[in-house]
């Protein structure tokens, strides 16, 4: 597939018959897409990326340099992928056992804003909610909450994030103030909800 108006491949990116590829992209060296594969519009690839069929990144999806992404990861807008993330699909992997296709990979989902630091691995079957923050060198083996901090190996909760990346410190009555966004946010058993500017 060779460029089209709208989006921009470098030269050595590999682009598949198939693949769907939104305005503004920026796909840059040595990427490859395969055939089933969707981005969104406003998506930058690093260097180094390859995205499998069934992947689908959404709207201002970042993903830098060295990542994988393949069959069953699902990122919804604006999620950050740091450099040489790792992402798994089948659980039980053997050289000698043929475990291809849906029936055994386990989809992977990001929901908006994830944020994931250089160097983790995400293993399959988990969730990310909204806003959730995974430090660098962290090992991903269950679903994460909303706006949640979580790092280590595995992955613990650690604190809370704000959509702006400022970690939340609750008071007594669990409310949080982030200063960069003026957004509000009330912890109430065990979750967190964003509330207006102000």
């Amino acid at each position: 597939m060779s460029d089209a108006p709208g989006y921009y491949a470098h030269p050595t990116a590999v682009l598949d018959a198939g693949c769907r590829i939104g305005a503004g992209c920026r796909i840059w060296h040595f990427c490859h897409i395969s055939g089933g594969a969707v981005l969104g519009e406003q998506c930058s690839l690093g260097q180094n990326v390859f995205v499998a069929d069934g992947v689908t990144l959404g709207r201002n999806v970042k993903v830098q340099n060295n990542v994988s992404l393949y069959s069953g990861v699902h990122c919804a807008d604006d999620v950050f992928l740091g450099p040489s993330v790792v992402f798994t699909n089948v659980l039980n992997p053997r050289a000698a056992v043929t475990r291809r296709g849906d029936e055994h990979y386990l989809p992977t989902r990001l929901a908006q804003g994830v944020s994931i630091g250089a160097n983790s691995t995400i293993v399959c079957g988990t969730a990310l909610g909204e806003y959730a923050f995974v430090g660098a060198g962290s090992v991903v083996t269950h679903d994460v909450p909303a706006y949640a901090l979580v790092y280590g190996n595995p992955a613990r909760q650690h604190g809370w994030m704000s959509t702006h990346g400022q970690k939340l410190h609750f008071d007594g009555e669990g409310w949080a103030f982030c200063s960069e966004s003026k957004e509000s946010y009330q912890l109430t058993d065990g979750r967190v909800c964003r509330m207006s500017p102000g």
